[in-house]
């Protein structure tokens, strides 16, 4: 229940701990800045599966004290893993409608030339969260090269819909991006509920910048801390950093890899030797 670099500085861990570990994951969400973002209803992916997995938990969804999708018209912008989860957590909330947009083309069924082993294979797959909204409304949710324009307002200070176009990935635009926007494929789908699953950044800075250990910028606003590889150290003696905080967005095996290399190299720096893996 302590938030370290809020309700506890940061130096307090280096003057109580001989070795500090930092494994802060990469929760500093990607956001869309159109208009109409302030607008209610329009929600970053995790404020809205966080709190319904722990009122799950707590009280089987009786405690209020989540986004509930039920009965209303789902908008979900993004895909990958929390895409996904955020379409089957609606669907089981009981919404009204759903599409999930990606501005990405539809994946072939099978591997494409320029995609081959052992590269990850880009093809269309289907998540138990495109099964169970194909199984309530008689089709996946999915709309492939849509760009989000706006966030379409009720007047009241609510989104009510969400203005689109379609994306050509064939038509370059030289200094643009890699895609040109398609004349006439303008369209407003309902919604009152959005959701933003755009990926993450990185790591949260705070409590990296209290204890002055090195970030790491990339391009399109992302970061991650600075430690050498497979060494998990800083630029701070007796700092350490491990997972998504390091190496960026990734799988939780990464992250279990990482912090078993980690506590193996905090054992080495505190006892000078290690028998750890």
């Amino acid at each position: 229940g302590t938030e370290i670099g809020k309700d506890l500085p940061a130096a307090k861990l280096l003057q109580d701990f001989d070795a500090v570990v930092l494994c802060t994951g990469a929760t500093r969400p990607r956001d869309l800045p159109i208009p109409g973002r302030e607008l209610n209803g329009v929600h970053f992916a995790m404020d809205f599966l966080r709190p319904n997995t722990r009122s799950l938990l707590d009280s089987s969804l009786q405690d209020g004290k989540y986004i509930s999708a039920k009965d209303r018209h789902v908008v979900v912008i993004g895909g990958g893993d929390t895409g996904n989860d955020c379409l089957g957590t609606s669907v089981r909330h009981g919404c009204k409608s759903i599409v999930n947009f990606e501005i990405v083309e539809k994946p072939p069924l099978e591997r494409a030339p320029n995609n081959p082993w052992p590269q990850w294979p880009r093809v269309f797959r289907v998540d138990y969260g495109h099964e169970e909204a194909a199984s309530r409304f008689g089709r996946d949710p999915r709309e492939f090269c849509i760009q989000t324009a706006e966030f379409v307002s009720d007047g009241n200070g609510n989104v009510k819909g969400v203005r689109t176009f379609e994306v050509d990935w064939q038509k370059v635009t030289e200094g643009g991006p890699p895609f040109t926007p398609i004349p006439g494929t303008e369209k407003e789908y309902p919604a009152d509920l959005v959701l933003l699953a755009l990926g993450f950044l990185g790591p949260e800075h705070p409590v990296a910048e209290q204890l002055g250990v090195n970030i790491r910028e990339g391009r399109g606003g992302m970061s991650w801390y600075t430690a050498e590889f497979e060494k998990y150290t800083t630029n701070v003696p007796n700092v350490f950093v491990a997972g998504d905080c390091r190496r960026g967005q990734s799988l939780v095996v990464w992250a279990i890899n990482e912090g078993r290399g980690a506590a193996r190299e905090v054992d080495r720096f505190l006892m000078g030797t290690t028998d750890l893996p």
